[in-house]
């Protein structure tokens, strides 16, 4: 496998074929960042194809001072916010502060089986209804297991603010499941 800069030397010498392998190599972390601030299948589609047009069209300009998997997730976190601006005014409000996620472990009974589905459908639920940021920020940090300093380099903020938009993401999402618990709406 090719490391990053020889991929985009190939490709900024012509050989768009090896464009590809770049969309293979980042095809997952531009979805989940654009699944988890639009909240929309169809939309983190179509954005995700705008994305990659964006980094094909601008990748003459890498000059690896950061992470491709920086450079690329900052495009998809900037075009996220364009989209939102334009489309979901709303879903940008800032919310208040964010404390551990636990996540599930899978089971061989089905019972058990069943229930973590639920419980991960919930939480899915839950996480949609925070504010397109603090989505954004949990999906890069627990998902892609991106650092505090990768994901301060593609939402372009201090690395205290990226941790602090964590735990308060991490906050918020607490009391909802602790909301929805005692049958209060969230």
């Amino acid at each position: 496998m090719l490391s990053d800069q020889d991929l985009i030397t190939k490709i900024c010498r012509g050989d768009t074929r090896r464009f590809g392998e770049l969309i293979d190599r980042y095809e997952k972390l531009v979805m989940h960042i654009v699944l988890r601030m639009t909240g929309n299948q169809q939309v983190a589609e179509d954005l995700s194809q705008e994305i990659f047009i964006k980094v094909y069209d601008s990748l003459h300009g890498f000059r690896f001072e950061s992470k491709l998997s920086t450079w690329i997730g900052r495009i998809a976190y900037n075009s996220c916010i364009n989209y939102l601006r334009k489309e979901k005014p709303m879903l940008l409000e800032d919310l208040p502060d964010g404390v551990e996620i636990k996540w599930m472990v899978s089971t061989d009974r089905p019972d058990e089986f069943a229930e973590h589905q639920d419980q991960k459908q919930h939480i899915n639920l839950l996480i949609a209804k925070l504010p397109a940021v603090y989505r954004a920020i949990l999906t890069m940090f627990h998902l892609q297991e991106m650092s505090y300093k990768e994901i301060a380099g593609v939402v372009d903020m201090p690395e205290g603010t990226v941790k602090s938009y964590l735990f308060r993401a991490r906050k918020l999402l607490k009391e909802q499941l602790v909301a929805s618990e005692e049958g209060v709406p969230t």
